[in-house]
Parts: C-alpha cells; structure tokens; sequence
C-alpha cells in the first residue's frame, strides 16, 4: 500500500486511559490531546480538500507519560450546516495492517449525500504507513523464487519453518520491542479513543471494513458509552481469532474459486478453457504442476499463480481481468500479463502490512506452539482445500516464533452499543458468514443486510442501490430494519449481477500506468 506523506506534526501531552478503566473523573481532568492539521501530500486527499495532520498516543497505555508514538490522520470535514453535522467517522480498512489515510475520501460514495453531514477521519494505525515508527522486518520476504506452498517433502517443510522463523527474527532486531509488545487491537482501540478525545467528540461514529469490524467490535465493548452509529461490512467472527480464523478461511477461498471456475466455464466462447467447472478446474491444475516444475519466463511459479487467482474468491469486479489473465497465461503462453498482475495486486508484498499483520495477530491471543498440531491440521484442511490452505498456513508462519508476548483477546459483548448497521455477503471468504451472525447476536442493537450467494469481500458502497440506500438512510437519520429472530439476516438484498466479460478477449491493461479495481 502506498505510503501517505504527510506535512503536519501533532502537538501531544497526555494519554488516554487504561483499557479497563471506565470513564471517569480522573479522565475528564486530563486535557485533551490535540491535533495540528495541516496540508496533505497524496494527490488522492489533496483533491478530496482534506488535511492531514498527527497525533501522539502512549506507547503503553499502562504508562501515560512515557514514551509516545505518532499516528498518522486525514480528516474531510463535512460539507453541510452545523445545524444538520452528525460528528466524527472514524473508519478502518483491515488488515490488520491497511493503511487508512484514503478512507477520509470514502463519505462521497455513500448516495444522496448522506456521507457530507461528518467529518470523516482515516488513520495509519500504531506501526502502520505514515505513523512513527512503522514497522518493517525483510522487504523482500514475498519475492519471485520462494519455495512451494504446498511442502510435499521434508525438504519443503523445513524450508519454510526457516523462512518463518527468519521473518520473526528479523522483526525482533529491526524494530522495538516494546513496539512488538503493544501492538494489539486493545492497543489499536485505545488509539481510536484517544483520536475521538482529541477530536472534542463525545461519541464516535464508526465505518469498519474486514479486520476493521473486529475493532468495532471490541471497541464497542471498552468504550461503549462512546459509540453512536456504527457500520461493519464483513464481519469478524470474534469466537476464533486468529487460528481458527484462518483454517476457516481456507475452506471458503477454495468454495469460491471453484465457483469462479464454473462462471470462466460459461463463457468459454470468450475464454476457450473448458466448458464445465470440471474442465477448467483441470487445466488451472495442469498450469499449478507445470509451474513447480519450470515457472513461467523464471517468475510466475505456483506460488505466484495461487497468489494472483486469490483474487477471484475475493472480488468478483475482478473476474473479467482474471479470466482474461488465465486465457492468455493457457492459450498464447503469455506470463507477462500474470506477472504484471501479481505486482499490481501487491503479490511482492507490502513488508509493512504484513510486519504489522502478524505483530497484531501473533499477539492478540496464543496461537498453537506445536508445529506438530499446525501440520496436522493444515494438511486436514488441505483435503478439502487444496489452493490455499499451506499458502495461508505459511503467511502466518511466522506466530510460531513471534518474539512478543501473546495476550487474551476481548470477550466481545456488544449489549451497551446503541446501533450497528452490518453488512455480509454469504459466501464471503475472507470472514465466512457465519461470524456476522454471532456478532449480531452479540449486539441486541444491531441490523444485519445479507446478500445471498455473493462472494465478495468488504466493498461498500459499491453501486449496489439495496444496500447502499440502507447505509446512507442509517448515517442520515439512524434508521434501521427490524430484527428478525433466529440467526438469519433482517434484510436480504440481492448481491450485484455477475460481470459478463466483452465477446472478445479484452486487451491487456498497461500495468505501469493502469489502476486495479479496488
């Protein structure tokens, strides 16, 4: 993700409360942080007229006055009366690890100008982008030439457990300990308290996407005499962070790739790969097993291939370019276009996101210290999910050797929190459905839209009127459907048609200038 350079520096003296501490005297004695906003640097928010600026926060929220760090925001104020503002909308991307300074551009999507009534506000968490320090362990760690997923051999195997451990090791020498040691959500969700402080705002509104929903969520539970509206769009299910959480991914990626076989399956007259999801399936595995053998033009091996046609279980805007991408990786032996892909869609890596990615998963709970148990259940998973279960089981190596001290994740308890508005599309793989119904469980105040059958992940508002009409109802006046008992949705709006490729081959797009669909 690019980096956001920003020009204003923060003027900070306090700190925010401890996670467990409730509101109270001694807190409403401390003044304020504030924020110095000045001019931003990115061409994306310069046009949107928002300003950026920083904010300092403890390090450790146990020790108020000591070290501090600097969080990196971008505010778009809003654009109605004050007679007619609706305050603060604070908003997170996921990740963890996704920079969030671009979201202060997101209120314009919302229809009907309902998003002009808030101030909305991004922010690179603690470690992330433009706040200080930002992590980083081996830039190249995620380059051409690693060692196949799938560890078929002793050889493999040990091979990546060196490489994980590697990547622990080095983030324990390249970066502070005590950084390490407080870079949990908890610590991410006193931040967002400590923004709303200096922001002058009583409450906060809140737009959280993917991992973003889990901050929602245990904000919610610390802080809810703070939380005004709040909207979640593929949630997080709370009960299995992060182990669990990831096995669960695997199964529902490979559901959805399947599923974008059989869409290339009907359109063979454009894509000529096979006309069942059976025959495409075939010849997607055939390219898998040439590619351990010999990658394409020295780049494009298994592990590359695997990591550019994820994109089909996320996205479906993304089908087209991918199908277009496979028939001519089959047809005419053009591995170009798939290196170009693999690059654009951040397949390299983004050693910063993925530093902090797994200094806050790592952290938030213990995951298993047996490789033993990791492989048994990785290679049962792997049964049912053959493309990306060692790919996910790798990312997330490193856990085994993480050189900070796990903590205990938040009983998530949402019974205070007045109003969510959530999102979920049933067959999303990155946050499998599932958990959007026990959060709403979770949150008596709470309204879930599903879409049935949808496959993509955290895209609102994305021109779906059903959907997005229901969002900008709830940010302009707070509206929300009525509950429906049981574990089913309050809503159900259909998911956006399928994309349908043009007759012919779409041209290659020029990847040293073209921007991806987001």
């Amino acid at each position: 993700m690019r980096r956001v350079l920003i020009t204003a520096l923060a003027v900070a003296t306090l700190a925010s409360v401890a996670v467990t501490a409730p509101a109270g005297a001694e807190e409403a004695a401390r003044p304020a942080e504030t924020i110095t906003w000045g001019a931003c640097t990115d061409p994306t928010l310069i046009n949107a007229g928002a300003e950026c600026g920083y904010l300092s926060v403890p390090l450790d929220y146990s020790r108020p006055r000591g070290e501090k760090i600097q969080l990196a925001l971008s505010r778009v104020k809003h654009k109605t009366s004050e007679a007619r503002y609706q305050g603060v909308m604070l908003t997170n991307p996921g990740g963890p690890g996704g920079s969030g300074l671009l979201l202060a551009t997101r209120g314009t999507r919302v229809p009907n100008h309902a998003g002009d009534a808030y101030d909305w506000v991004g922010f690179d968490p603690r470690g992330v982008g433009s706040s200080k320090p930002a992590l980083s362990c081996i830039p190249n760690y995620m380059d051409y030439n690693r060692p196949n997923y799938v560890p078929t051999t002793r050889q493999l195997e040990r091979t990546w457990l060196e490489r994980s451990k590697s990547y622990a090791e080095a983030c324990a020498k390249n970066n502070s300990r005590a950084l390490l040691d407080n870079i949990k959500t908890t610590d991410t969700v006193q931040d967002m308290d400590s923004i709303r402080k200096a922001l002058g705002a009583e409450k906060l509104n809140f737009y959280g996407y993917s991992y973003g929903t889990y901050l929602g969520q245990v904000y919610g539970t610390l802080f809810p005499q703070h939380v005004r509206r709040m909207v979640l769009d593929s949630t997080v299910d709370p009960r299995n962070v992060w182990y669990q959480a990831n096995l669960n991914q695997d199964l529902a990626y490979d559901v959805n790739l399947n599923i974008w076989f059989g869409w290339v399956a009907s359109h063979d007259d454009v894509y000529h790969l096979g006309k069942t999801q059976a025959a495409v399936k075939r010849v997607f595995d055939e390219q898998l097993k040439k590619l351990a053998a010999v990658p394409a033009g020295g780049y494009i091996g298994p592990d590359e291939f695997l990591d550019v046609f994820q994109q089909a279980s996320y996205y479906q805007l993304r089908w087209t370019l991918l199908g277009d991408a496979l028939a001519k990786f089959v047809n005419k032996g053009d591995w170009q276009t798939m290196k170009g892909l693999f690059e654009n869609f951040g397949g390299r890596g983004d050693d910063n996101g993925y530093a902090v990615y797994l200094a806050v998963q790592c952290t938030d709970v213990k995951w298993p210290q047996s490789w033993q148990q990791w492989k048994h259940d990785n290679w049962r998973t792997y049964q049912k999910a053959p493309y990306f279960t060692w790919q996910n089981a790798w990312y997330n190596g490193p856990c085994l050797y993480w050189p900070a001290k796990p903590g205990k994740p938040v009983k998530v308890d949402g019974k205070k929190v007045p109003s969510v508005l959530m999102i979920g599309e049933t067959l999303d793989a990155a946050t499998p459905y599932e958990g959007s119904l026990e959060v709403r469980s979770r949150f008596p105040g709470a309204r879930l839209i599903g879409e049935p059958g949808g496959t993509s992940h955290a895209i609102t508002p994305r021109g779906n009127a059903c959907v997005d009409n229901r969002i900008a109802d709830y940010l302009a006046t707070g509206a929300l459907p009525d509950r429906k008992p049981g574990r089913t949705a309050d809503v159900e709006c259909a998911p956006l048609p399928l994309p349908v490729p043009p007759p012919a081959p779409a041209a290659a797009p020029d990847m040293a200038t073209s921007r991806l669909p987001a």
